[in-house]
């Protein structure tokens, strides 16, 4: 994997998808991942709403000029690196994969959130994009853990990190309010030594 800055921005050029089946072997990658910047916002903020649908009742992501310019704040402190993941070939927005909550010290973990845009999921690109953060997150950042919480039934998340080496640690009754109601998650979890990624 090879890094470029580009004006401030974080580009993350992949050689070569990192796991998964001899067929993901042999694919030329198809996504890249760069930092979210203001000049996003428009396409970002269509790409939300076309994608409300497919979002409920599992993320709430930024659907207004004022939250996306929070979003961004956000995503330039320490404790946080923001992802998008975009087609190769277009730079089209597939979707978005942050690290929030950064802790140092003897713990090195992080949080680790996701969604995809509608007209991109089921496709695999976001597995392209999970598997070069998680190399991002254990190689550059030098983290140790990374930490995934997931309502039950949103089944196609569970396989996108059980796919990537995730474990599940635990149950979390009424752990995050999402779309206004306190909603129960699955703890998921890697470490640098089980990744396969």
């Amino acid at each position: 994997m090879n890094a470029c800055s580009v004006a401030h921005s974080l580009v993350i050029c992949l050689a070569a998808p990192a796991c998964g089946s001899s067929l993901l072997h042999s694919m030329k990658p198809r996504i890249d991942l760069r930092s979210p910047a203001a000049a996003d916002e428009p396409a970002f903020l269509q790409s939300v709403r076309q994608s409300k649908p497919l979002h409920r009742p599992w993320v709430s992501p930024p659907s207004t000029p004022d939250a996306f310019g929070q979003y961004l704040d956000a995503m330039a402190l320490p404790a946080n690196q923001g992802y998008l993941v975009c087609l190769r070939a277009t730079d089209e927005m597939v979707g978005v994969i942050n690290i929030t909550n950064i802790v140092r010290g003897c713990f090195q973990s992080a949080y680790l959130g996701y969604y995809a845009f509608a007209g991109h999921e089921r496709q695999g690109l976001m597995r392209e994009g999970l598997q070069a953060v998680v190399k991002q997150a254990f190689g550059v950042l030098k983290l140790h853990r990374l930490e995934a919480n997931i309502q039950p039934a949103n089944q196609a998340s569970l396989a996108l990190v059980e796919a990537c080496g995730f474990r599940k640690e635990g149950f979390s009754a009424h752990y995050l309010k999402i779309g206004g109601r306190w909603r129960d998650h699955e703890r998921w979890a890697v470490n640098a030594t089980a990744a396969r990624c």
